[in-house]
């Protein structure tokens, strides 16, 4: 009859040891889950609160200078995410191929070190010779991308 009852208490230990080595196991992942969730939480409100809008206009003679070979476009920050106007913050992808960071100068129009909402960059993409006919830009900002098509015309 002892014997049952040590038994039974050596079973009973152990799986309460088992039941603490879980729930500790368990309070640690759903701590770090929690911290995950956080975390994207922070990066997906950094993107709905980005917006930008090429404001160019797709007519003008000015978009390609083929003297410099240089393209140039105004971006607007139309969002509430403050930006910052730095061309390895800001790629570019010119007739679908990515321009390197080196060859893309972003000039903020406004005053301050910030790219505010509703403030103006220009974007200038050097090494760039284009034919006559139709081309197209796109600016991505932290997620937010926009797309600016443009005719060249009576280059030699």
């Amino acid at each position: 009859m002892a014997s049952v009852s040590v038994s039974h208490m050596i079973l009973f230990i152990a799986s309460m040891v088992i039941a603490a080595s879980v729930a500790g196991v368990f309070t640690s992942s759903v701590d770090q889950l929690a911290d995950a969730i956080d975390d994207q939480g922070l990066e997906v409100s950094d993107d709905v609160r980005t917006s930008i809008e090429i404001i160019s206009d797709s007519g003008s003679n000015s978009i390609y200078n083929n003297s410099t070979d240089t393209v140039t476009v105004l971006v607007k920050n139309t969002g509430t995410n403050r930006l910052t106007p730095e061309s390895g913050q800001i790629d570019v992808l010119m007739n679908g191929q990515f321009q390197a960071p080196e060859d893309v100068a972003v000039e903020l129009l406004g005053s301050g070190q910030r790219w505010s909402e509703n403030e103006v960059i220009r974007v200038n993409v050097s090494n760039i010779t284009l034919q006559n006919g139709d081309h197209r830009v796109k600016v991505i900002v932290n997620g937010d991308e926009d797309l600016f098509l443009f005719r060249v015309e009576g280059q030699t």
